[in-house]
């Protein structure tokens, strides 16, 4: 067969590509200008320029298609993934990739697209099952050491993930199970991926996460082998699967479903400086009890003896003084661990102010790191000024149950001369040299008969 050159044109010139696409497209839209074309939405994006781009597609071919700013608002309905419709537009061509799309004009809805009619029937076949009944559904530990998190190695989501866990909790322990997240043979990695995990029994919990997408690219979530897998994993499932609009079968088949991946971080876990301020609270109830248990202990002792009241009494401040002691140096400790974060911040601050040449802020800086000292300082006297009361209240109440506060009621103690209490009349005999002790006085006495 005789091959034609490749010229166009008069005296044999040749055309350049852009002039041979501006012939096709000449060509189309004189040959197609106003076509329907009946398929399936998918892939559909809207940009910040207002046009919606996306493609349509049957059984056996596929066409971009492009809905310009200017005749969005008048279509029918807003395109979304898998929804099979009509499309009313002409040929165009797309000189920069050289591809042929349609110009869509007009948008009708057939009804339901193939994979969206299989998610829903697979949907109901699932919950007729009872595979998505709340009862069914595990807590999720309030705070796990150990979580396994299955998605793709790649990408925003497991940086995105890391970094918040990291700064929720760190030192949180972390296992990643890379998977496919879309495409042939992805279902069944992650399938693969909850198995390991339920045998292992490593994790307190498993999060599966992947990026938004189109219907079809998230349609490894939809099958029915995931969602079986992840009822029989023995560990709860965080599912955070595309972006909070999409719903997933893993989201309805999972313990929990987080909106986003983001969202599963910051579920998954409480924040550490939450629950230091838990713990604190915890511990301020905990000395407020033992205050009343110790005043309480204090009032059973006086109703038991006086002598035995004031050994115990005394044991007991010993014991507070020395609990005052732990707390002065705990709250000195904590006052300086603060201001020395406190320095440490606004040396921060002062190198990038410097680095910045700003005077006027340094000078602001100087000025709050001073009220700030102050303000410390005042919270670390008051602290102290009621250790100090707290610790005078329980002198004056030892002073209180002294036995001598007894004599000066017109009691008396009497004494042998080797000192010895004298409790009865079988500790003297008579002639004995007995001295009496008052109140403020002592008088000497000789036994003249028992």
């Amino acid at each position: 067969m005789e091959q034609l050159p490749l010229m166009m044109g008069r005296a044999g010139k040749y055309i350049t590509v852009a002039e041979f696409t501006d012939m096709l497209r000449g060509m189309l839209e004189e040959v197609f200008p106003d076509v329907w074309l009946a398929g399936e939405i998918s892939g559909c994006k809207q940009q910040p320029s207002g046009h919606i781009y996306f493609t349509l597609k049957d059984g056996e071919a596929v066409i971009s298609c492009v809905a310009y700013r200017s005749a969005v608002r008048y279509l029918k309905f807003k395109p979304r993934d898998g929804v099979a419709v009509l499309a009313r537009g002409r040929v165009d061509i797309w000189p920069p990739s050289g591809r042929y799309q349609l110009i869509v004009e007009a948008l009708e809805p057939q009804g339901q697209g193939a994979l969206q009619a299989a998610f829903e029937k697979l949907k109901n076949q699932l919950a007729a099952e009872g595979l998505f009944d709340s009862a069914a559904k595990r807590p999720i530990p309030p705070l796990p050491q150990r979580v396994g998190i299955i998605t793709s190695p790649t990408g925003a989501v497991i940086q995105d993930m890391l970094r918040i866990l990291e700064h929720r909790f760190s030192g949180l322990h972390i296992r990643l199970y890379p998977v496919a997240v879309q495409g042939e043979g992805s279902a069944d990695q992650i399938c693969q991926a909850l198995e390991y995990f339920s045998e292992s029994g490593w994790p307190d919990v498993v999060i599966l996460a992947r990026g938004g997408g189109s219907l079809e690219d998230l349609w490894s979530f939809n099958e029915e082998r995931v969602a079986r897998a992840i009822r029989a994993s023995a560990v709860p499932v965080i599912s955070a699967v595309g972006h909070e609009t999409d719903y997933t079968i893993a989201d309805f088949a999972s313990d929990l479903r987080a909106p986003t991946p983001s969202a599963a971080a910051d579920l998954v876990i409480q924040s550490k400086s939450r629950l230091i301020e838990r713990v604190s609270h915890l511990e301020q109830r905990l000395h407020q009890r033992t205050q009343f248990e110790i005043a309480n202990w204090n009032r059973r002792l006086y109703e038991r003896g006086m002598d035995r009241a004031a050994l115990l009494l005394r044991r007991r401040l010993g014991r507070l003084q020395q609990w005052n002691d732990e707390k002065d140096f705990q709250l000195q400790s904590r006052v300086r661990l603060v201001l020395e974060r406190r320095h440490r911040l606004l040396d921060q601050l002062t190198t990038r102010l410097r680095a910045l040449d700003i005077r006027i802020r340094l000078s602001e800086a100087a000025r709050h790191k001073q009220a700030l000292d102050a303000r410390l300082a005042a919270a670390m006297q008051l602290r102290l000024a009621r250790a100090k009361s707290l610790l005078s209240h329980d002198t004056v109440r030892l002073e209180q149950l002294s036995p001598l506060k007894i004599l000066e009621r017109g009691y008396a103690l009497v004494l042998k001369d080797d000192g010895k209490l004298v409790k009865s009349s079988a500790d003297v005999k008579t002639g004995d040299d007995v001295s009496i002790r008052l109140a403020k006085d002592i008088l000497t006495a000789k036994i003249q008969g028992t």
